[in-house]
């Protein structure tokens, strides 16, 4: 397998979605909206981009299977398997906010082994593979140099249906407030990803996340240079809930603060 040419393939892949997805944003209504749960939403621009997804994923790996957020129908593979959000900040979309992404990765075992994120509005594809670097529409980029959080701009996402943990979270946004050059909320968390990566933001950190919403962005990061951990500093960030993601020189600073809350 040559990650280096698949990679390449699925961008061209996801570019062609988001046209799709860019003309349906259009002639998009209230109506066409479904609640799939509090505060989570989906519609036919969703299920049908991940149709489209999954027909030409399958085309190009055959022995592989799937990890989608729409089709819980879609089996798993033994080995390898692909991570799928067809519309990474469907709330954005339907209010008709332009920042969403299409986020595709590719695992062997429990490893990510290629990701891609297309902004879908600038038409920005990151990507990256195992053993190689990380690129923004084909030029190489890397994470950040800040060195500690006092210069950094951070990321996060609000909760939206997971409130256990709300009240250590605003402690720590609020701490956050008062030591960094700021503190964004963009609506999707494989964006955020992509923009550390390049070194547009310093750090992202989120709680109550699902595989297909980091598994692109977080591979882009590290091969970007770039550090991905849990919460609590483990390689558990894909199905364990949490993710903390950064320039690597500011991790262990951002976790110490982090733990002070949660």
């Amino acid at each position: 397998m040559k990650l280096d040419i698949l990679t390449k393939q699925v961008v061209n892949l996801t570019r062609g979605v988001g046209k799709f997805i860019t003309q349906e944003a259009q002639k998009f209504s209230e109506k066409d909206v479904e609640v799939k749960g509090e505060h989570n939403f989906v519609s036919y621009v969703d299920k049908t981009a991940e149709k489209m997804l999954v027909q030409e994923l399958n085309k190009m790996l055959p022995e592989a299977g799937f990890i989608a957020e729409e089709d819980q129908t879609l089996q798993k593979a033994g080995r390898f398997n692909w991570i799928v959000d067809p519309l990474d900040g469907t709330t954005n979309f339907i209010h008709g906010v332009p920042l969403f992404s299409i986020s595709i990765a590719l695992t062997d075992g429990d490893e990510i082994i290629l990701g891609v994120v297309y902004e879908i509005n600038l038409e920005e594809a990151f990507y990256a593979w195992k053993g190689g670097p990380a690129f923004l529409n084909g030029r190489e980029i890397s994470v950040s140099k800040k060195p500690d959080l006092d210069s950094s701009l951070i990321a996060t996402g609000f909760p939206y249906y997971d409130y256990s943990l709300l009240d250590a979270y605003l402690e720590l946004f609020k701490d956050l407030m008062k030591t960094s050059h700021g503190v964004r909320r963009l609506g999707s968390a494989a964006v955020d990803l992509a923009y550390v990566a390049a070194g547009r933001y310093d750090l992202f950190y989120e709680y109550g996340l699902n595989p297909w919403d980091v598994a692109a962005g977080a591979l882009v990061v590290k091969q970007a240079g770039g550090l991905v951990t849990g919460f609590k500093g483990k390689n558990d960030f894909l199905f364990g809930k949490t993710i903390v993601a950064s320039n690597n020189s500011i991790h262990n600073e951002f976790l110490t603060k982090l733990n002070k809350y949660f």
